[in-house]
């Protein structure tokens, strides 16, 4: 995240914070589906506005969206309206998950536009 703030901050950009849910659970039967997805929602909404706090930075603006979808699907689709995509790298998964994510490595491949993703360590 700070790579990306100082980026827009030297690029005077706007910064849009996307954090995509998706509720998942075929156990959940359909009577539930409408206030389990509710509840994902707000707490989506609650941990996204925590972050926005956590990051406000001097000279950069904000906008920030929870959206309900996979992961991959909500980020290559934002990436249509962006100038650039930034996105973690925190690959969990064998060897391939040492290098990149599985959600970064697509939007490295689909994005509408240039990707950078971060390391965890930087």
């Amino acid at each position: 995240m700070e790579w990306a703030l100082a980026e827009a901050k030297r690029d005077e950009a706007r910064v849009t914070l996307v954090h995509a849910h998706l509720l998942e659970g075929a156990w959940i039967d359909r009577a539930d589906m409408a206030r389990w997805s509710e509840v994902e929602r707000r707490a989506a909404e609650a941990a996204l506005a925590k972050t926005v706090v956590a990051v406000q930075t001097p000279g950069v603006e904000f906008d920030a969206r929870v959206v309900e979808g996979s992961p991959v699907d909500v980020l290559i689709d934002a990436s249509r309206d962006a100038d650039l995509l930034v996105v973690g790298s925190r690959g969990r998964g064998g060897l391939a998950g040492l290098l990149l994510g599985s959600v970064s490595q697509r939007c490295a491949e689909r994005a509408h536009c240039p990707v950078v993703v971060v390391s965890a360590a930087n």
